[in-house]
């Protein structure tokens, strides 16, 4: 049995051969992940679960404005650094105000954004592979 250390090493592997738009779609994923669990430790009073997922979902999108290319993206990179920084000061009220319709609306924002990056990356690979 493979155990904890075993799903670890796979994590690590994945990640390290990961191209830079699957791992776009990982920080995307791993960011609903929190929110989503955010979210049900407000239903269960768990403010440590909610402290840190709440926290890890904002040091992802801190991550994502990091990695944004100006040069190359101009207005895109722009509009979603301010949806990045929207999402990052809504995460902090939602973690104030212990407001689960807060965390609903940034998963849904991300769920958005996560559908047409994965979109993206598919061209990216169609066109990639065509080649």
């Amino acid at each position: 049995m493979a155990g904890p250390y075993g799903a670890n090493q796979y994590k690590q592997t994945s990640i390290m051969t990961a191209s830079k738009g699957q791992i776009l779609l990982m920080l995307y994923e791993a960011a609903i992940r929190n929110v989503k669990k955010a979210s049900l430790a407000i239903e269960k009073n768990d403010m440590v679960t909610k402290g840190t997922s709440i926290g890890k979902a904002h040091d992802i999108l801190n991550e994502l404005v990091n990695t944004l290319d100006f040069e190359v993206g101009g207005n895109i990179a722009q509009e979603l650094e301010r949806l990045y920084s929207f999402m990052i000061e809504t995460l902090i009220k939602a973690n104030i105000e212990n407001s689960k319709d807060k965390l609903a609306n940034i998963q849904h924002l991300l769920e958005t954004l996560l559908e047409g990056w994965r979109g993206a990356v598919m061209q990216v690979n169609k066109s990639t592979a065509a080649k």
